[in-house]
């Protein structure tokens, strides 16, 4: 695949990274796969450092690939869930190999 630029709707990794991209969705699809259902304020809590306006862009996202089901409950306070989709589940076999990756390399922080 020498040449000119990729396209995404033909290079299957640009595919990919164009539907699951940056560091926030991952880590929400590997939440997720492990707690199986989070509510908003679960996900915000162990994201701690993810703002609301960028942990709701996420949600949107994922949720816009179908890649997790958003569930609302009509009632007060609102309460909402995020789970996993057969499509998100697809992306459990990378998460995995994601995580045994980082769990390799991680602590080789590199010291100049």
């Amino acid at each position: 695949m020498k040449g000119g630029p990729i396209d995404p709707l033909v290079c299957p990794m640009s595919y990919t990274v164009s539907i699951v991209g940056g560091k926030w969705q991952w880590v929400i699809l590997w939440l997720l796969y492990n707690e199986k259902v989070q509510r908003y304020g679960e996900l915000k809590k162990r994201l701690s450092t993810i703002s609301h306006k960028m942990l709701s862009q996420q949600l949107n996202s994922l949720e816009f690939e179908q890649l997790i089901h958003r569930e609302e409950y009509p009632q007060i306070p609102p309460r909402v869930e995020y789970s996993l989709t057969e499509k998100g589940e697809t992306l459990i076999p990378i998460l995995k190999l994601m995580a045994m990756w980082g769990g390799q390399n991680g602590s080789q922080a590199h010291i100049e």
